[in-house]
């Protein structure tokens, strides 16, 4: 039979992990508004350009631009979902091990009063001791 806190651990583990999930997706998101930002500097630089074949694409940059900021944004808004999400995973795996701490110390608090009425019942049940005078005087 698993104790309170064998039990907590586990969730603890568990949630961590959940945790370790919603940073990665995070990193993944933020990389991909790197990459994103990268692209954006390209076309940008490839607007001010004053290379005639730059400025046959102009259009095509301009509206290319237009998709690119809408996309940021919308990576930036499900790149505050995470952070969020990460926060709440760190948070509860937070206070589950909070919980799982207290659960130990009970146990073990548990254990050492179980231990001190042992010697109790030991020392009661031995009856009482024996009298140094052998022949009765």
């Amino acid at each position: 039979m698993k104790t309170r806190s064998e039990k907590l651990k586990r969730l603890v583990a568990v949630q961590r992990h959940l945790e370790q999930m919603a940073e990665s997706e995070l990193a993944e998101i933020a990389r991909q508004r790197t990459t994103l930002a990268e692209t954006i500097d390209v076309v940008v630089d490839a607007m001010g350009s004053g290379h005639p074949m730059h400025r046959m694409f102009s259009g095509h940059y301009a509206s290319q631009l237009g998709r690119l900021v809408q996309k940021d944004q919308m990576l930036l808004g499900i790149q505050e979902v995470h952070e969020s999400r990460m926060l709440k995973e760190r948070a509860k795996g937070d206070r589950l091990e909070e919980s799982m701490k207290d659960a130990r110390l009970e146990e073990e608090r548990e254990a050492a009063d179980n231990s001190i009425l042992d010697l109790i019942d030991q020392h009661v049940s031995a009856g009482p001791p024996a009298s140094r005078k052998v022949d009765g005087r």
